[in-house]
């Protein structure tokens, strides 16, 4: 017997909150598409985010150990994105 579970979206986004973050890899132009109000970057640019579980950006480097030590700087478990 198989039994589902119902979450709602937000309450959804919220596990992992103040606990985890993710690092995933992008270029400049996924991060532009993605967060919209970030600063102008040229194209093409490869970069590291890491991202808050909810989604919020926490900060953006170019180098994928950076966004990990930034995961450890703010208690934080990162967790990849493929």
């Amino acid at each position: 017997m198989t039994h589902r579970i119902q979450i709602a979206p937000e309450v959804l986004a919220q596990i992992g909150e103040g606990h985890l973050a993710y690092v995933r890899e992008m270029t400049s132009e996924d991060l532009t598409r993605l967060f919209p109000g970030g600063p102008e970057l040229p194209p093409g640019l490869r970069l590291w985010a890491l991202i808050g579980a909810a989604g919020e950006p926490i900060l953006v480097t170019d180098d994928r150990d950076t966004a990990l030590h930034g995961a450890l700087e703010q208690d934080l478990t990162a967790v990849s994105l493929h």
